[in-house]
C-alpha cells in the first residue's frame, strides 16, 4: 500500500509541475471534494432520525412532528454537497485545462529543439498521438478522477465514524467485503502486471492508429496499382495485434473484476448475515433502526469502491501517458555553444566528417571532406543511400556529426546560433511541405516580418503568377483540406518562393524538381536560375541534365566521395559518373521513343 501511495504521489507531483500557480486550484478542488463527501453523509443521518421517530411513535404516526424538518434538512445538505462538489469540479477543470495546455506547449517547444532527423524517424503520427492523447488523458484524470478519488477516500472516513456511533458490529461486518474488494483492486487489478499489460495495450493501439492513417493516405495509390489486398495486410496485422492485446487484457481482468464486483456488491448480503448472527431471538427497535441505516449506506460503499476502481484505471493510463511523454522529453536537443560566432561569408568547409544514424550498424557518412567556395554551385549525385541528403542535413545541422567538423564562413556550425544558422541556409525540400493556410501565409513563413508586397514579389520571382491567377482569391487562397489542392510542380514553385523571400546566402536544393511535370520543370528551372545568383548552392539531383552547369559535381557512394569535378571532366574519367550519365540518357531516350510511338 505504501509503495502504491508513493507512486500515486509521484504521478500527481509530475502533473503539478505543469500546473504552475494553478496547482492551488487542485488543492482547492481536493478540499472542496472532501467537504462535499462529508456533507453528503448528513442526509443519511437525517433519514436515520426520521426512521427512529417513526418507530418511536408507532402506531400514532401523527405524533411524528419532526419528519418535515428532518426532510428539509436532508434536502438542504444534499444540495449543499452538490454545490461543493460542482465547485470542486470547476477548480479541477481549470487546473486540468492549464496542465493540458502547458504539457502540449512544453512538448512542442522541446520537439522544436530536437534534431529534425529525430522527428522524421519517429513519424509525425506517433508524435501527434503522444502529444494530443497523452495530455488528454492527464486532463481527464485531473478534471474528474482526482476529485472522485478524494471523495472515495473521505467517504469511508465519515462512514467509519458513523458506523462506530451506531452499531460497530454491523459496521464491521459491512466492512469485511469492502476490505476484500480493496485488497483485490490494489493487488490483482492495479499491480505491476496490469500496468505492463496496459502499456502493451496502448502500444498496440498506437500501432493500429498509425497503420490506419497510412492505409487511408495510401488508398489512391493502392487502388491505382491494384495492391489493395497487399496494402491492407499490414493494417490487418496491426488490427490482429491490437485484438490480441485487447483480449489478453480483458481475460486477465475478468476474474479480478468479477471478484471485485461480487464483494463490492456483497455488503448487503453481509448485513443480512450479521442481522441473523447478532439479533438472535431478541430483535429490538434500536437494532432494526441501525440495520436500516446500514442498508441505506451500503449503496455509498459500493459506489465509493467503483469510483476508486475507475480512478485506479485512469491513473494507470496517466502513468503510461507520462512515460510516453518522458520518452520524448528525455531526448536531448542539439547542444548550444557558449561562444556564439557569426559566419564571415557563405563558404562551406566539410572536414573529415563521419555520421551514423541511431540504431544503424553502418556509417551513413565515412570520413568525407569537401570545400565549397562562397558563391559556388555544386551538385551531389550518386546511387540511392549514398549519403547525399545526409550531407545536406548535416550542413543545416539537422543532425550533429559524430566526427570531424562542418564550417560555414570559417565558423563551426555548432558555434553558430540556431536562428542565425537558419538565416544563413534556405532549404528547398523534395516534399514541398505546404501547410493548411493561405498561399500568402505559407510563403511568409520564411520571413514573418515581410510585407504583402514582398511576398507577392517572391511569388513572381518563383514563376508562380499563373498559380495565383487561376484562383479567385489569389494569394489568400487556402491550400489543403477545406481549401484547394495544387500539383506537385506547383507546390515546388511555391516552396521556391519561400526561398526567394528568405534570400539566404546558402541554398540547398534536395531533389527540388522530383515531382515536376515537363511544363512545371521549365518554370522551376527558371526560378532556380534567378534564385541561385550570387548564392552558394548545393544541389541534390537524380536528373543529371539539371546539374551539368555546376562548378563541381561530387559523386557519393556508401558515404564516400568517389569522384569530383565538373561535368566534362567527370565524363572523361569513364568512372561512376560517366556510367550514371549513360544510364540517364538511355532512360530519357526510352521515354522519348515511347512518346513518339504513342
Amino acid at each position: 500500500m505504501k509503495e502504491k501511495k508513493e507512486k500515486k504521489e509521484s504521478t500527481l507531483s509530475k502533473l503539478m509541475h505543469f500546473a504552475g500557480n494553478h496547482k492551488y486550484y487542485v488543492y482547492a478542488s481536493c478540499i472542496l471534494a472532501a467537504i462535499s463527501a462529508f456533507i453528503a453523509l448528513v442526509p443519511f443521518y437525517d433519514m436515520w432520525r426520521i426512521i427512529k421517530e417513526v418507530l418511536e411513535v408507532r402506531p400514532n404516526f401523527n405524533e411524528a412532528i419532526h419528519i418535515k424538518s428532518y426532510g428539509w434538512h436532508a434536502v438542504l445538505f444534499a444540495l449543499l454537497a452538490m454545490v461543493f462538489y460542482i465547485a470542486a469540479l470547476m477548480c479541477s477543470h481549470k487546473a486540468a485545462f492549464r496542465v493540458q495546455a502547458t504539457m502540449r506547449t512544453k512538448m512542442m517547444e522541446h520537439i522544436m529543439k530536437l534534431p529534425l532527423g529525430y522527428v522524421e524517424s519517429q513519424g509525425s503520427g506517433k508524435i501527434r498521438k503522444i502529444v494530443m492523447e497523452s495530455s488528454a488523458a492527464t486532463e481527464t484524470f485531473l478534471a474528474h478522477n482526482v476529485p472522485d478519488k478524494v471523495v472515495s477516500k473521505a467517504t469511508p472516513i465519515g462512514l467509519l465514524i458513523m458506523m462506530a456511533i451506531f452499531d460497530w458490529r454491523l459496521g464491521l461486518m459491512s466492512l469485511i467485503p469492502a476490505i476484500i474488494a480493496f485488497v483485490l483492486m490494489f493487488t490483482a487489478m492495479m499491480g505491476p502486471k496490469m500496468a505492463e499489460d496496459m502499456k502493451q495495450y496502448q502500444n498496440a493501439l498506437e500501432t493500429m492508429s498509425s497503420e490506419a492513417v497510412e492505409y487511408v493516405r495510401g488508398v489512391p495509390v493502392v487502388k491505382t496499382f491494384g495492391q489493395t489486398i497487399f496494402s491492407f495486410k499490414r493494417f490487418k496485422e496491426a488490427i490482429d495485434e491490437y485484438e490480441k492485446w485487447t483480449l489478453d487484457y480483458t481475460k486477465s481482468m475478468m476474474k479480478p473484476m468479477v471478484c471485485f464486483t461480487t464483494f463490492a456488491n456483497g455488503i448487503f448480503a453481509a448485513l443480512i448475515i450479521a442481522a441473523y448472527l447478532f439479533a438472535g431471538n431478541t430483535i429490538t427497535d434500536q437494532f432494526i433502526l441501525n440495520l436500516f441505516f446500514y442498508i441505506l449506506i451500503t449503496s455509498i460503499l459500493t459506489t465509493t469502491l467503483m469510483k476508486v476502481a475507475y480512478a485506479g484505471e485512469s491513473q494507470m493510463l496517466v502513468e503510461d501517458a507520462l512515460n510516453r511523454m518522458d520518452s520524448i522529453m528525455k531526448v536531448q536537443p542539439l547542444p548550444e555553444s557558449k561562444q556564439i560566432q557569426v559566419p564571415s561569408d557563405a563558404s562551406i568547409d566539410i572536414e573529415n566528417i563521419s555520421f551514423t544514424y541511431q540504431d544503424a550498424t553502418t556509417k551513413a557518412i565515412d570520413n568525407l571532406s569537401m570545400h565549397i567556395n562562397a558563391g559556388e554551385h555544386i551538385a551531389l549525385v550518386g546511387p540511392s543511400g549514398g549519403g547525399k541528403t545526409t550531407v545536406a542535413s548535416l550542413i543545416s545541422r539537422f543532425w550533429d556529426v559524430n566526427e570531424g567538423s562542418i564550417k560555414i564562413g570559417h565558423v563551426n556550425v555548432k558555434d553558430i546560433d540556431q536562428k542565425e544558422l537558419m538565416n544563413q541556409v534556405s532549404y528547398v525540400f523534395q516534399d514541398s511541405r505546404l501547410l493548411k493556410m493561405s498561399i500568402l501565409e505559407n510563403i511568409r513563413m520564411s520571413r514573418p516580418e515581410a510585407s504583402d508586397e514582398e511576398v507577392i514579389q517572391a511569388l513572381k520571382d518563383a514563376q508562380c503568377q499563373d498559380i495565383i491567377d487561376k484562383f479567385p482569391e489569389g494569394v489568400n487562397t487556402i491550400i489543403g483540406s477545406k481549401g484547394v489542392y495544387v500539383s506537385g510542380g506547383e507546390s515546388q514553385r511555391l516552396s521556391i518562393a519561400r526561398a526567394f523571400l528568405k534570400n539566404a546566402p546558402i541554398l540547398i536544393l534536395d531533389e527540388a524538381t522530383a515531382f515536376a511535370d515537363p511544363d512545371n520543370e521549365v518554370l522551376v528551372q527558371k526560378a532556380f536560375e534567378k534564385l541561385s545568383k550570387n548564392k552558394t548552392v548545393i544541389m541534390i539531383a537524380h536528373r543529371l541534365s539539371t546539374i551539368t552547369d555546376a562548378d563541381c559535381i561530387y559523386v557519393l557512394k556508401d558515404g564516400h566521395v568517389v569522384e569530383s569535378g565538373n561535368h566534362e571532366a567527370l565524363l572523361e574519367t569513364k568512372g561512376v559518373y560517366e556510367h550514371m550519365w549513360h544510364q540517364y540518357n538511355q532512360s530519357v531516350k526510352w521515354k522519348v521513343q515511347k512518346g513518339d510511338e504513342e
